[in-house]
């Protein structure tokens, strides 16, 4: 019987394969053919329109890498022909499986309006009259990923492509559409799909094939087109047959996962939008029932930029029901590394874009694709007035299966949020019967629950749904041996699981992703920029906000502006590290400009603030004391009396003596750089594998310099160099670094050790608006898998009486381990990871010049959390007078409790004048603080975070362990 069924299995291949599919379309004529070469970037159609065309034919080379090459195409439907569906059929020379990944092309009318997406395994135009004349814009993008090898290549950025042309266009014809064959190749398709799910004992397999082979038997292979309608009659049958009633049941959700940059820069995703947006809003005129959902505020906000026509086109569909907005966020960004403030104006923008422009309120959280997920996002989702999360990518984890499908994801506060992770694991499903089975054979919740989600259509690089998938929907709607599918919205998804199961099981803390550990480092000056960008913000906001009180503008589109930038840079491909050297070149670039530009709003509000003088004022938005001046360095040591810092002869750090505690806090060479062979099994860029442990350079520096209030170390090592600046301030708990690195490695990993005489439990690391405790042991694998962690402004260890924290300005890589010594002491060592050198997808991955700064604090968590924000936020000092005779100017807003943090103080949005501050509770447990402002205010009420006034308030605040408060103040002139 096995060789019966492998010989009728070959024999349905085959035919498939060499005869039905060839069928698909019948008698063809060529379309004339002209071409013209864009210079440099892409231009306004307009302007292609007006240009002179040459001649040119099939098996031209066209495509410079990244390149755009024009093509007029024109002719005319054969007479004959009258009556029949007519397509174009264009094939630019297309050999990748799947669109995103090479050359595409948009389709214009003759007129200049988007019309539709040319792609692989999405070739074709619908013609309509007798006379045809379009134009297609053709990309000329390069492959940079095959998968397996991941080969380094320079065709990931312009600057280093070359010019050669990549492709030949291969076919551009005008050709007769056959229907019942591309019905019979779905009959057969959807058919084969099942049966190859369901199991050998399973009647309905063996009645499926026997169906397959009646339909080839009936197929006349000479004249497919013919007697198509006769195969798939022998069809009709099995594919009538209906579902169970307790057949699991799948929302199915149009979907097109568009990486806003990756392997191709921001300027292509907007051309990719355009492309796959037109090709989903003509699939919505051809299905009424086509659902599409489309996150990334970002990505509509490009729509109506620079493609009117496609923007109309949407607002009429999001209008109509079937173009709907999800994910509420700006981009879909990465959560491991956006500060606090960043993540909720991820919220705040996304939200308020999608409000502002069609008057539709995102629900749901949509992240399917970002790299682990951060335990303060919960309560961040619900203050934005959202109910739902979604992520995907947690399928992906290398060790510990990820043990629920729909659950409720606690946080770090105790917020609770219904979440989905499908059990199809991809978010570009056709709806195979493969993928369907596989979402119903995994779920885990079969027990409770009966629901899942499957997200449908080509993306990661664009496309979308096709008519195929579309069919399919249809076929599989409710198929015997397969789960039921309803296309539709999320949201009648998320309500009908919420109200079916709502005591579902609960996740606590962090979504930790067991893979792409190394975009925690990757790409540092991306992260340098990112972490820089959210501290200028901070400071730009407040200090305009301080001056519009003074009576001063507030700079409403500047700011709105410069956050929309760096959320889109927030990116879960830019901000990761991930992307080609394209991307990474243009974000430093534009890093600097929002730098420069925050610079000169800051200088505009301060010069507001302090006048004309020649004082020294300090601008201090944290407020607090003075750090003191640095101490003298004697041979070696750095004394202030509280810490006693030696420095070896050979340029590492022997000794941290605490005289409080009269203990030594280290317990081997600390400032200790390590490096280590960095060869992922996959994934270069993203992975750091846990064998990168097995090879370990110690790196002693060449020499040890006393200059002044500095003890400077210079070592060299491989092509690479680094010198070392350590200072001890006066009345300080903590030794500061600043380190420059010339790096010039290749496929190799730089850590800095600080190997602790503690017996810590756990490692305290900062995250959004608070902190998370990681088991340092590794009882268990889920710990075991946590060997590289995400901190942000600081990670702490300690033990009852004395703790250390490392803080730094821009470093996320953590590890943290446990050791015990031969004279039984326990040694617990925190190291940063500073650089990586990959080869994929940019093979000069952070070459060149690098500094950090960093610090170790002796001290517990409440320190830990100062010295952070101090590193981050040092104060400013300019020229200038005070009139109360004072040097400094005092934040507008503070509270009298220290673990009451201000993380942001703003005009409204709204422009009334109203002043908004955003407070949380730092230190973990519950708190009172009362509000003190330097200006007189009538009023104050508690919002959300898109600042919607949920309960008048007071200055006395209670909140609980990492709570977040928006408070919306209206000051005294506003009365």
């Amino acid at each position: 019987m096995h060789d019966e069924r492998a010989l009728l299995e070959e024999r349905l291949n085959r035919t498939l394969k060499e005869r039905i599919r060839p069928a698909l379309y019948g008698d063809s004529v060529p379309l004339s053919l002209e071409v013209w070469n864009a210079p440099d970037e892409p231009v306004p159609i307009a302007e292609a329109l007006a240009a002179s065309y040459e001649p040119a034919q099939v098996g031209d080379a066209w495509g410079p890498p990244w390149g755009t090459t024009w093509f007029r195409l024109s002719g005319r439907v054969p007479e004959a022909w009258a009556g029949r569906p007519v397509e174009a059929v264009i094939d630019l020379g297309f050999t990748h499986p799947g669109p995103g990944f090479q050359a595409e092309g948009l389709v214009y009318t003759a007129g200049g309006v988007p019309a539709k997406g040319i792609e692989p395994r999405n070739t074709y135009l619908p013609i309509e009259g007798d006379d045809v004349l379009f134009y297609v814009e053709a990309a000329g993008n390069p492959t940079i990923l095959d998968f397996h090898p991941f080969l380094p290549t320079q065709l990931g950025d312009k600057l280093t492509a070359g010019t050669d042309p990549l492709y030949q266009i291969l076919r551009a014809d005008l050709a007769v559409f056959q229907p019942d064959v591309w019905h019979l190749i779905l009959d057969i398709e959807v058919l084969q799909g099942l049966m190859k799910e369901l199991q050998d004992h399973d009647p309905r397999r063996h009645k499926i094939l026997r169906a397959l082979d009646r339909s080839m038997d009936v197929l006349d292979v000479q004249d497919v087109a013919g007697t198509a309608d006769r195969a798939r009659a022998q069809l009709a049958d099995v594919l009538a047959k209906p579902a169970s009633a307790s057949a699991h049941r799948i929302s199915a959700v149009g979907h097109a996962h568009i990486d806003s940059a990756w392997l191709w820069p921001l300027r292509e995703t907007v051309r990719k939008c355009a492309r796959t947006f037109s090709n989903v809003t003509t699939l919505m005129e051809q299905y009424p029932d086509f659902v599409f959902a489309c996150s990334q505020a970002q990505q509509f906000a490009w729509m109506k930029e620079h493609y009117p026509r496609v923007w109309e086109r949407i607002k009429d569909h999001v209008a109509g029901g079937q173009f709907v907005p999800v994910g509420g966020m700006w981009v879909e960004s990465d959560t491991n590394m956006p500060g606090g403030e960043a993540m909720a104006r991820q919220l705040v923008h996304g939200k308020r874009f999608f409000m502002d422009e069609f008057g539709v309120e995102t629900l749901e959280v949509w992240l399917p694709d970002s790299f682990g997920y951060s335990a303060a996002l919960p309560q961040l989702i619900k203050l934005s007035g959202s109910r739902w999360f979604l992520t995907q990518k947690l399928s992906w984890n290398q060790i510990n299966k990820f043990p629920h499908h729909t659950f409720w994801w606690e946080g770090i506060d105790g917020t609770r949020i219904f979440t989905h992770f499908p059990p199809v694991d991809t978010y570009n499903s056709s709806l195979s019967g493969e993928e369907l089975a596989r979402a119903s054979r995994q779920f885990a919740e079969h027990a409770d629950a009966s629901r899942s989600l499957v997200p449908f259509g080509y993306g990661d690089g664009g496309g979308g749904p096709t008519r195929e998938m579309m069919e399919t929907a249809h076929r599989v709607a409710s198929l015997e041996g397969s789960p039921t599918v309803q296309v539709e919205a999320p949201s009648s998804f998320f309500a009908a699981a919420e109200e079916e199961y709502p005591n579902a099981p609960v996740w606590a803390g962090e979504l930790y992703l067991e893979k792409h550990r190394a975009t925690y480092t990757t790409q540092a000056k991306t992260k340098q920029g990112n972490r820089r960008s959210e501290h200028l913000l901070r400071e730009a906001e407040h200090w305009s906000t301080a001056a519009a009180l003074a009576g001063a503008d507030y700079p409403y589109e500047a700011l709105d502006a410069l956050w929309k930038t760096v959320l889109l840079h927030q990116f879960h491909d830019i901000l990761p590290g991930s992307s080609i050297a394209w991307v990474h070149r243009e974000a430093e670039e534009t890093y600097a400009r929002v730098a420069a530009e925050l610079g000169a709003l800051i200088e505009t509000a301060t010069a507001a603030l302090v006048g004309s003088g020649d004082e020294d004022v300090l601008l201090d938005v944290l407020g607090g004391p003075v750090p003191g001046a640095f101490v003298e360095a004697v041979d070696g040591v750095l004394d202030n009396g509280i810490l006693r810092v030696t420095v070896s002869a050979d340029g590492v750090i022997t000794s941290v003596h605490d005289y409080a505690t009269d203990r030594e806090v280290l317990s081997g060479p600390a400032n200790l750089l390590q490096l280590h062979a960095d060869t992922p099994n996959q994934w270069d860029a993203w992975d750091i594998d846990p064998f990168y442990r097995n090879s370990t350079t110690d790196l002693l520096p060449d020499e040890r310099l006393d200059s002044g209030d500095t003890v400077v170390v210079r070592q060299k090592f491989g092509a690479s160099t680094v010198t070392q600046r350590i200072q001890l301030r006066a009345g300080a708990r903590q030794v500061d670094f600043s380190t420059e690195v010339d790096w010039h490695e290749c496929e190799k990993l730089l850590k800095v050790a600080f190997p602790l005489d503690l017996r810590a439990e756990v490692s305290t690391a900062e995250t959004q608006f608070g902190h998370l405790h990681r088991p340092i042991h590794t009882n268990t694998s889920w710990e075991n898998a946590k060997f590289e962690i995400c901190a942000h402004r600081w990670l702490h260890v300690g033990e009852p009486g004395m703790g250390v924290a490392i803080v730094n300005d821009s470093t996320y890589g953590h590890d943290v381990t446990r050791t015990t010594r031969p004279d039984g002491g326990t040694t617990t060592t925190v190291r940063l990871s500073l650089l990586r050198a990959p080869r994929f997808p940019d093979p000069e991955t952070d070459q060149g010049e690098h500094r950090f700064r960093y610090s170790l604090v002796v001290g517990g968590i409440p320190e830990a959390i100062d010295a952070g924000y101090r590193i981050n936020l040092p104060s400013r000092v300019v020229r200038g007078s005070l009139k109360n005779g004072t040097q400094a100017v005092e934040p507008l807003v503070s509270t009298n409790n220290p673990a009451v943090k201000v993380e942001a103080v703003k005009l409204a949005d709204d422009r009334s004048g109203d002043v908004v501050v955003r407070l949380y509770e730092a230190h973990g447990g519950r708190a009172r603080a009362s509000l003190r402002t330097s200006f007189p205010y009538y009023r104050i009420q508690e919002t959300d975070l898109l600042e919607r006034p949920l309960s008048d308030a007071s200055g006395d605040l209670t909140l609980r362990p990492f709570q977040v408060i928006t408070l919306r103040i209206t000051p005294e002139g506003k009365r």
